[in-house]
């Protein structure tokens, strides 16, 4: 073999490709535009996520202020209360006077979401009741003895 020409098909050189190279590309553009519009799609869809903007101390217990109606499930359990929120927010803790004697309530999070839990020295039970009001959902958690 002497050069690059054509001798019964024996050459030291390829020959060029028919095959184009687009395809690949055109795939991979494919796919790429294909997730970007999953994500947007997903995005667009994603329910708004609760959050806890404020907690309030009031007359007979507590309002709890989120941006979005919250699921909640709540119990009256040995004398004290504890509702559970399908919601974001930070851990707080403080008291207020019921009849003028102290109680405690503590929010933290846990796998369920944010749990508030109120105690006194005496057994408390309570209600809640959730109301949207001036675009933002408040919880009314309301105690007594």
């Amino acid at each position: 073999m002497h050069g690059s020409r054509h001798e019964d098909d024996e050459h030291s050189t390829l020959e060029p490709d028919p095959r184009s190279k687009a395809w690949p590309r055109v795939l991979l553009s494919m796919a790429i535009v294909g997730v970007m519009v999953g994500l947007m799609i997903g995005r667009l869809t994603a329910p708004e996520e609760r959050v806890l903007e404020r907690v309030e101390a009031v007359q007979d217990g507590l309002d709890l202020w989120f941006n979005a109606e919250p699921r909640l499930h709540g119990e009256n359990v040995e004398g004290t209360v504890a509702v559970v929120f399908q919601a974001e927010g930070k851990a707080q803790r403080g008291q207020l006077s019921l009849q003028g004697k102290p109680v405690g309530w503590r929010l933290q999070q846990s796998e369920e979401g944010l749990v508030l839990t109120v105690v006194a020295a005496r057994p408390l039970s309570g209600t809640w009741a959730a109301a949207e009001d001036a675009g933002h959902w408040r919880v009314q958690v309301r105690l007594h003895e």
